[in-house]
């Protein structure tokens, strides 16, 4: 009888062990087992400093820490876009003029794992046409993300870009 007690309390006791060692791997790929990472969304409007909506406007999500763009769509009739799969990080949005200046941005924006950041994106009144000078682009990209990563101290060098023919 104590053997059959024996089995039964050793036989219980492996049962109970087996979902522990059965566990997936948690992060990354072993042994075939993916994981996915998760990943966060931002969703906004685009609108002029006045409040009106810009439509059909190229928007752009620029990663703080690399400076690297992380994706480019053109906002709808109502100035709405939306970015997803975006990897936990900081970004800042940027509106994008028909020039390529960049007219608005985003103060830093922290995107978690699972999670949608709403955002309103405001651009400038006399940087939505193109100018002749190709807008505010590169200083305002240079000192956002400056601000947005605390660092003090930058210099923004800007230089006009006049034909030789003047």
């Amino acid at each position: 009888m104590r053997r059959f007690v024996a089995i039964g309390l050793s036989s219980t006791l492996m049962l109970q062990a087996v979902p522990l060692m059965a566990a997936p791997v948690m992060s990354g790929a072993r042994g075939g087992v993916q994981t996915a990472v998760a990943t966060g969304a931002i969703n906004g409007t685009a609108q002029s400093s006045a409040g009106q909506t810009l439509p059909n406007y190229t928007v752009q999500v620029r990663n703080l820490k690399t400076g690297q763009l992380a994706g480019t769509t053109t906002s709808n009739a109502a100035g709405s876009f939306s970015f997803a799969g975006l990897s936990p990080a900081d970004y800042v949005v940027e509106v994008v003029n028909e020039a390529g200046g960049i007219v608005g941005s985003s103060s830093a924006i922290v995107v978690a794992a699972g999670a949608t950041v709403t955002v309103t994106v405001s651009a400038a009144a006399a940087a939505i046409a193109p100018e002749a000078a190709g807008g505010i682009s590169r200083a305002l990209v240079v000192t956002t993300i400056a601000a947005a990563a605390g660092i003090a101290g930058v210099v923004v060098v800007a230089r006009n870009n006049a034909s030789s023919s003047r």
